[in-house]
């Protein structure tokens, strides 16, 4: 089986280099993994259960880093078994190119199948295999922008800068909290003078139990506005 695709990043390519060289990421992006570890610098060791037609098996492999020229290209050999579903063993040419402010992934991969997998055909294979590249560099493409993302919003603040912030904000404060309470004052006036002549109009009346009730209700109105604006 012969495979090869292009993949665009929006990232930087020592972003992508990084995010290729980190077992977490991958067992993230890579479809069915369940496990995966860094057993050195160049070795990975690895558990997947894939589905390939009507086999299902789980397979565990090896995977190592050869032809290193960080950040730019590199190449990976492998070999998976699946017990009775056969075995699956391959390499593939990795190579990253900068584009302004984004990455372009090529890889081209070569790989050789045996047993229950075998009888399946290419053309299940390949469409599978294909199907899995687009998964994992689909979820790929979109962690590594979010750690990019979360890398550029990091950054501290100039402290001189925020020096001069904090000096000019505490030199308005004083102004600005004498508006604000003028501004509760005058509408907490408002209110009560309003709610008073309501009572006034009421307790001429006698209505609900004459000007005593309404007292204790126009009371407990401004206890409530009073409150409220509070």
């Amino acid at each position: 089986m012969d495979m090869s695709g292009e993949y665009r990043i929006p990232a930087s390519r020592e972003a992508v280099w990084e995010a290729l060289n980190d077992p977490a990421v991958l067992k993230d992006c890579i479809p069915g993994c369940e496990e995966l570890e860094k057993v050195s610098d160049t070795e990975m060791t690895a558990a997947v259960t894939s589905k390939i037609g009507p086999v299902k098996a789980k397979f565990k492999g090896e995977v190592k880093f050869e032809n290193i020229n960080a950040p730019e290209s590199y190449t990976i050999v492998g070999e998976g078994k699946g017990g009775v579903a056969g075995f699956a063993k391959g390499g593939a040419d990795v190579h990253l190119a900068e584009d302004g402010g984004e990455t372009v992934l090529t890889y081209t991969a070569k790989a050789q199948v045996g047993g229950k997998l075998a009888q399946l055909g290419s053309r299940l294979i390949d469409s599978t295999a294909r199907k899995m590249a687009d998964e994992f560099f689909g979820k790929f493409s979109e962690v590594v922008t979010e750690r990019a993302g979360a890398g550029g919003s990091g950054a501290e603040l100039d402290p001189g800068l925020a020096e001069e912030a904090k000096t000019i904000a505490m030199e308005d404060a004083p102004a600005h909290l004498a508006e604000a309470i003028e501004d509760v004052e005058h509408a907490i006036e408002d209110r009560v003078h309003d709610v008073e002549e309501k009572v006034e109009v009421a307790a001429g009346k006698g209505a609900f139990g004459g000007p005593v009730v309404w007292g204790l209700i126009a009371l407990a109105a401004i206890i409530a506005i009073l409150a409220v604006v509070n």
